[in-house]
């Protein structure tokens, strides 16, 4: 079932039901006036009769003569007048007698004054009177045509307002959620245009600041972000294939070359070795797609546990020195920490030592002396390490593209390297609820600034 038809019938069934206790309150009050009105005009009634019967000493074959002439033409009370010993004194149709008085009837009239009550469809209201210092009892009855006719009839045509009401609020409601729900359609005739060849078609945004707008936003920034993803993935594809091709075309030319004549054996050797190291920066390569595939799990799916962070680093130096023995990597503190508690992160241990491992060598191969150094320090419950070097520094117009995936900088040409790893490390450090930036200095100092919370916070 579409939403425009279900938002049609909620909002009929609910304004249906509002309508029907507006009708039924109304109706009920209408009946309950018509009851009270006819109650008074019977008591009025009584009176004068009370009034003709004792002040007028009207006889009672007068009165009883003017009742049954007002039956012909009119709704006429039938009315009876008893004393206070229950003595019936007159009575204007004895022999229809529709009350029929009983002593216990009379008796609590003359206790509590006034009696009101129905008899099937008729009302009977029942009085005590006083004439000189006397007290007597009249009862009425008598049935309410003109208010009983009044009340069908406008029980009548609320029933036929009723139902035109409904129907006049289900077409409305129709219409109304189908114009409300165009620019949905809207919004689906041109995501329905959206290909895998055609990522660029946005949706319209109106400058209002309803919910379809807000809707219309997000739906257009997640299109840009599934946009620069599938750029990225392109890129990645075409990097990726020339990191590959770029070794194993070195390899094939190698042995190509080797099995072309024959060779001296220092030559030989010279070539195993050269095949030797493009092995190595295929293997590098593999490794750290794993890696930054690792890092892009759902964080879930990692194990983190509390790992001190001077471990980590020097684990981290272990791992880079194991590879470059070259570089030189030295580790401070910057303060004295008062407990193991503020040494702690929550991590994973291995994502970590990548990460560190990264930018180590990143700062000794780009280094004047093939060193770098971290600082290590604690702020506002959090681990700070400060990774800097003396070197030819970044180009500021790169320092935004850095931790892009595959990106290499003008340095390229100084140091070999398949620009992963600061994407990877920057990968690494926000699933740790982290950040790193960079800031350098031509030909002077370049510092990658790492902040990571606390394991207790």
């Amino acid at each position: 079932m579409k939403i425009t038809l279900k938002l049609t019938i909620l909002f009929t069934i609910i304004t249906a039901g509002i309508l029907f206790l507006f009708a039924f309150i109304i109706f009920q009050y209408a009946k309950n006036d018509r009851e009270n009105e006819f109650y008074d005009r019977i008591k009025i009634k009584s009176y004068v009769k009370g009034e003709l019967f004792f002040d007028a000493k009207a006889s009672p074959s007068t009165l009883q003569d003017i009742h049954m002439n007002n039956l012909k033409v009119m709704n006429e009370a039938e009315i009876a007048i008893y004393d206070a010993d229950f003595n019936l004194l007159f009575h204007d149709n004895k022999a229809a007698d529709r009350i029929k008085e009983t002593p216990e009837m009379l008796q609590n009239i003359l206790k509590n004054g006034e009696l009101k009550s129905y008899i099937g469809d008729w009302q009977m209201v029942g009085e005590v009177y006083h004439f000189g210092e006397k007290k007597y009892i009249i009862t009425a009855i008598a049935y309410d045509h003109y208010g009983y006719n009044k009340i069908d009839d406008m029980y009548t045509h609320m029933v036929y307002a009723y139902i035109l009401s409904i129907v006049v609020i289900c077409l409305s409601g129709l219409f109304f959620s189908k114009k409300a729900f165009e620019p949905v359609k809207d919004m689906t005739r041109k995501v329905n245009k959206i290909t895998a060849s055609k990522f660029n078609v946005r949706l319209d945004v109106k400058n209002s600041k309803d919910e379809l707008s807000a809707l219309a936003i997000t739906f257009n920034e997640m299109l840009d972000r599934l946009e620069n993803s599938f750029e990225t993935q392109k890129s990645f594809v075409s990097n990726i294939s020339h990191e590959l091709r770029t070794p194993l075309s070195a390899i094939i030319a190698e042995l190509e070359l080797s099995l072309s004549k024959n060779h001296k054996e220092e030559e030989y050797r010279q070539a195993i070795e050269n095949t030797m190291l493009d092995a190595q920066r295929l293997v590098r390569l593999s490794s750290s797609l794993l890696d930054l595939a690792k890092a892009s799990y759902d964080p879930s799916e990692i194990s983190f546990k509390e790992i001190r962070i001077d471990e980590i680093l020097l684990d981290a130096r272990q791992m880079e020195q194991r590879l470059n023995s070259e570089n030189k990597i030295d580790i401070h503190f910057d303060v004295d920490f008062e407990n193991d508690q503020e040494m702690l992160i929550s991590g994973n241990e291995y994502l970590l030592k990548v990460a560190f491992a990264n930018i180590f060598n990143n700062g000794c191969k780009y280094s004047f002396d093939k060193r770098c150094s971290v600082a290590v320090s604690f702020e506002n419950n959090k681990i700070i390490l400060l990774f800097s070097n003396k070197g030819i520094g970044i180009n500021p117009e790169e320092l935004d593209s850095i931790f892009k995936p595959f990106f290499r900088g003008e340095n390229k040409q100084i140091a070999h390297g398949n620009g992963i790893g600061l994407s990877l490390t920057q990968k690494i450090i926000a699933l740790h609820k982290g950040t790193i930036s960079v800031t350098s200095e031509i030909n002077k100092e370049t510092s990658f600034k790492v902040i990571l919370p606390l394991a207790a916070f």
